[in-house]
């Protein structure tokens, strides 16, 4: 496969598969690890991860994540990771996973307020129909308390994506994510602290587990955007809901009904990368042409 579209392709189904296999190990949790607690030592272990990275940059460097920014980005990935969490515990996977692709589609208001930008007429229509599809996922007869929390977690990532383009572009990668995981520990104890509770061996082996699943999808991501220009693969991303949920129907015996299955592609149709005018009038031209 010497195609670098393809290869990076490749690489980002196989990097929504990891990211798969980190909400089925949350999901394994139950809950089981008081939310915070769990936040608190995931991220420990992130930073203890990174340390060796960290510490072989040059000083310079090294001092480059500790800002502002990325206090407030830690913050936010602390209370984003609590959210999904309770989300992946109470709900089905392909409904929590359809509550993280609001994150995306609350980047446009925000970057209107925040940045003061101007997206065009297309992006709007992609983004309100994809509301109309979190409304159906949402519909009051299968309404759950959680699913609120999993909107928390996408505006949360809608926030902290909105900061990393306020983040200096030489900033290095190692150290904007040591910082951000040295800066979520002080808070994420404290509000852990008062529902501490012991735990088992194989928890913090599930932890872990999920710290490797993330940053294995972390690492192929950016290999596989330096391999192509983003328009040519970002489709492959929208895999993870198919992993999530055929996964789900597999371990947990999560059935999405019908309306479940047309919110989530309300939400993510819209959003890929394709361009759909184009796209039609090429089907019309080719049923024109057909004898």
């Amino acid at each position: 496969m010497r195609n670098p579209v393809n290869q990076a392709i490749v690489l980002l189904v196989a990097a929504n598969l990891l990211a798969s296999f980190s909400d089925v190990s949350l999901k394994i949790l139950n809950g089981e690890v008081p939310t915070f607690q769990y936040v608190f030592i995931r991220q420990l272990l992130s930073v203890i991860m990174l340390l060796p990275f960290w510490l072989k940059l040059p000083v310079a460097k090294r001092l480059q994540g500790c800002c502002k920014i990325t206090f407030w980005r830690a913050q936010l990935i602390l209370m984003g990771s609590a959210c999904a969490m309770v989300a992946i515990t109470f709900l089905p996977l392909a409904t929590a996973n359809a509550m993280f692709y609001v994150g995306p589609l609350l980047m446009l208001p925000l970057s209107v307020f925040l940045l003061k930008e101007m997206p065009p007429r297309s992006k709007v229509i992609a983004t309100s129909i994809g509301f109309v599809g979190v409304l159906v996922v949402l519909r009051p007869e299968h309404f759950h308390w959680a699913a609120i929390v999993g909107l928390g977690s996408a505006l949360a990532m809608g926030l902290g994506n909105i900061l990393i383009r306020k983040l200096p572009k030489d900033q290095h990668l190692i150290s904007t994510l040591f910082w951000t995981g040295v800066m979520t520990l002080p808070l994420s104890l404290v509000l852990a602290l008062p529902q501490w509770a012991d735990i088992e061996w194989r928890h913090i082996g599930w932890i872990m587990a999920i710290n490797l699943f993330v940053l294995g999808y972390h690492a192929l991501v950016v290999i596989g955007y330096k391999k192509a220009a983003a328009g040519q693969i970002a489709l492959a991303e929208y895999s993870g809901l198919v992993f999530v949920t055929a996964f789900g129907v597999m371990w947990f015996d999560e059935i999405p009904d019908a309306l479940t299955v047309l919110g989530i592609l309300l939400i993510v149709v819209p959003m890929m990368p394709l361009n759909w005018t184009r796209l039609f009038r090429s089907k019309a031209n080719t049923a024109s042409s057909e004898p």
